[in-house]
């Protein structure tokens, strides 16, 4: 059973996905820490959109690619409000992006693609694990990308795909390590969304972009569902990359 209260933890949710992911959350009855790296006015907004669905907000700033900032981050989160149970809900959203040939790629990029997609995830997942299982119900989602577990060549996205694979394995892994404890680790993969860089409607299927909302509401399946339902990668990507 859900607990009556309890914290949801988004990183990178000062604006776009992340921040409908928050606001959502909140409207679930979750207190909301707000991730923010440099958009903190955003952030602030964000925290008022969760205060006005009638729950507790506040914004925490991180740079979640150094691996003890993402750890303090969680923990700073679990102690936020009183009252609350601490920790329930972490959702992994910050992932940056970048399309650029594979032998043009520099060191600083291809290390911002992995630390940012793939170390913050794991390092917010390693510290959220042991609150989450003493609470014995939590729930973590975690962004991943369409098509990342199809090892096809990716010429233009390759750090980015590589770090979304680990992604999903990381994701796995931990769905089983914590299976029975009452948390579920799960992996919401947007194909190509509104908000999305570049947008190929003509590679898909269903012949238009996603919305952000219909991510939002993939990640609430997880977050509603029981723990029995972990370890699992759901697409949202009208057919993309099938």
């Amino acid at each position: 059973m859900r607990p009556a209260r309890g914290t949801a933890l988004v990183t990178g949710a000062a604006r776009g996905i992340g921040r409908a992911l928050a606001v959502a959350l909140a409207g679930e009855g979750f207190d909301v820490a707000v991730h923010y790296h440099r958009s903190a006015a955003d952030a602030q907004e964000t925290a008022a959109l969760c205060r006005a669905r009638g729950v507790q907000a506040l914004t925490l700033p991180a740079d979640v690619t150094v691996p003890a900032q993402a750890r303090a981050l969680v923990q700073q989160a679990h102690g936020a409000f009183a009252g609350s149970g601490g920790l329930a809900v972490l959702v992994n959203n910050v992932g940056n992006y970048i399309h650029r040939p594979l032998l043009d790629l520099t060191d600083e990029q291809w290390a911002d693609m992995l630390g940012s997609n793939l170390t913050a995830t794991f390092a917010t997942c390693q510290a959220a694990a042991p609150l989450l299982r003493a609470r014995g119900w939590g729930r973590m989602v975690n962004l991943g990308y369409a098509g990342a577990a199809q090892l096809v060549a990716r010429p233009g996205i390759v750090p980015y795909a590589i770090a979304k694979a680990g992604v999903l394995q990381l994701s796995r892994s931990l769905g089983q390590v914590l299976a029975g404890s009452g948390v579920s680790v799960n992996v919401v993969s947007p194909g190509v969304i509104e908000t999305s860089v570049s947008q190929p409607v003509a590679q898909i299927p269903a012949g238009r972009v996603g919305t952000v909302q219909e991510v939002v509401d993939a990640a609430l399946y997880f977050v509603r569902a029981s723990d029995y339902v972990t370890g699992q990668e759901l697409e949202v990507a009208g057919g993309w990359n099938l």
